[in-house]
């Protein structure tokens, strides 16, 4: 093994990274060999010496992010290995060669041992982000992993890092220490700006290139599938809806009518786009542009089912008890708003609000409406998003089915 810088941790701190938690706090640490720099590969050892880890240094809260937890040669055929690794777990879920789903996460963070690395396959187009310089520096390796994987049926890859690696474009950091490389969103291979998927037999457009996250969310396809199961002949108002996926499931479940709501026009451009891809007639859809919040506290209509996936209110625990009094307050909205025997699909996607937070607040929205509210199911992402057993923190999306008298 070619030597690395080492980190080593502080008395008793080893612990941690023994039962495989894959983050090493600035805490834990006592001291650095080696000068690493931001992206750099560093060995993981304890206060006696002992190797533990592998990990990409990132300067911060969070100090080293693990990917390996065992003495190896860490080169090229090793970060292959490990794609493959995850498109195997894929293959084995069903999604490789699915007839009626072309579209699945390939690379889950931490949930397949590559922190700071998201991979997502759309037909035949592979969208990066990358949330590390360590695997930002790696995407040459990985674009021959994926030409290995996919062959000739890969058409694309698209690299949109550029939000999630704008910490380095911020010019914050100093120059000597400034990680270089290119942090704008561009074609790593081919060409293909807006592409046709299919989700459980429904057909999708996906902006990879102007659309949020990689183009579109693919964590929620399991709880689509609830929403169409539980529509028929209801009245459906999905808020927040992006380019209207649930909408569409809504209306292939039998839904009589739909509500589509965003802020975004091109959002709602997106989600009329696909109501029409999959031939709904227009008099059982309606889309509205509005501000979410606003629309839920003035709509005096009442519907038989209110899907609210709203964007993450807590994107860290600084700011979690604003987040927790807004999913309280569009929560009691939807609540009113729900005809007796209504159904509420709602959701949480901020990492920072735990499942007990989340289901506090939504006590406090039944609290405040005085309705009696029951959970029917507890809904989290899909297994293409795998959360590894010693990394809780991976398991983002909460989600309950709630049932109000």
């Amino acid at each position: 093994m070619m030597p690395y810088s080492k980190i080593f941790l502080k008395p008793g701190k080893e612990a941690a990274v023994k039962r495989f938690h894959p983050w090493i706090f600035s805490g834990a640490v006592d001291r650095a060999e080696g000068n690493p720099k931001e992206g750099d590969i560093v060995e993981i050892r304890s206060n006696r010496n002992e190797f533990l880890a592998f990990g990409h240094f990132t300067p911060g809260n969070i100090v080293v992010k693990i990917f390996e937890f065992q003495p190896t040669t860490i080169d090229e055929n090793y970060w292959i290995s490990r794609l493959k690794q995850s498109f195997s777990l894929r293959t084995r879920l069903g999604l490789t060669n699915h007839p009626q789903t072309n579209a699945y996460r390939l690379v889950f963070t931490e949930g397949d041992g590559l922190p700071g690395l998201v991979i997502d396959y759309y037909n035949g187009v592979a969208v990066f982000q990358t949330h590390t310089q360590g695997m930002h520096l790696l995407k040459p390796i990985f674009v021959k992993a994926l030409q290995k994987i996919y062959g000739s049926s890969l058409k694309a890859i698209y690299d949109k890092s550029g939000e999630t690696m704008k910490s380095f474009q911020s010019g914050k950091k100093s120059p000597q220490n400034q990680p270089s490389g290119d942090y704008t969103d561009h074609y790593l291979m081919g060409t293909s700006q807006v592409g046709e998927i299919l989700e459980t037999g429904q057909r999708f457009m996906v902006d990879w290139e102007h659309g949020q996250k990689t183009g579109f969310f693919l964590d929620q396809r399991a709880n689509r599938m609830f929403a169409q199961f539980y529509a028929k002949d209801k009245k459906v108002l999905n808020v927040f809806c992006y380019s209207g996926a649930f909408s569409v499931f809504a209306l292939q479940g039998g839904a009589s009518l739909v509500h589509s709501v965003d802020s975004s026009q091109r959002a709602i451009d997106w989600t009329e786009e696909n109501i029409r891809l999959n031939g709904f007639v227009p008099d059982r859809h309606q889309s509205y542009v509005a501000d979410a919040k606003k629309w839920l506290t003035e709509v005096t209509e009442k519907y038989d089912m209110i899907i609210l996936d709203p964007p993450a209110f807590a994107k860290t625990h600084i700011v979690t008890n604003n987040a927790l009094h807004a999913y309280i307050h569009i929560n009691a909205q939807a609540l009113k708003r729900l005809t007796p025997g209504g159904l509420l699909f709602t959701f949480s996607c901020s990492q920072a609000i735990s499942h007990d937070m989340f289901q506090s607040a939504l006590m406090s929205a039944a609290l405040e409406t005085g309705r009696k509210v029951k959970i029917l199911h507890r809904l989290s992402q899909g297994p293409d998003h795998p959360v590894s057993i010693y990394h809780p923190e991976g398991e983002y999306l909460k989600g309950l089915i709630l049932e109000v008298e």
